[in-house]
């Protein structure tokens, strides 16, 4: 009888040391899969930044070429009304 009590109790023991295997097994598995979807994950959050910072630059730029084009203008009218000022007082002291 003891040897049948000792026979279950070894085979108890081996059936959760199996058990035990299985489960990290499985847990390194999964750790490895997390740190796969991290990694995976970063690079895109990189992508992302990366893609923000060309269309801010980009941004940058317009508003740049906009702004001189803006003053360009300004300063061409600014002319223009100088000249006709001008041009009325010229008027205005000849006559």
């Amino acid at each position: 009888m003891r040897k049948i009590v000792f026979a279950a109790a070894v085979a108890t023991s081996a059936l959760g040391l199996a058990a035990c295997g299985e489960t990290a097994e499985g847990a390194g598995e999964l750790a490895e899969g997390v740190a796969a979807d991290a990694t995976s994950v970063v690079e895109e959050g990189a992508d992302v930044v990366e893609g923000a910072a060309d269309a801010t630059g980009e941004m940058a730029e317009g508003a740049a070429e906009a702004t001189g084009d803006a003053v360009e203008g300004a300063a061409d009218a600014t002319g223009e009304m100088a000249e006709g000022a001008m041009e009325t007082a010229e008027e205005a002291v000849t006559e």
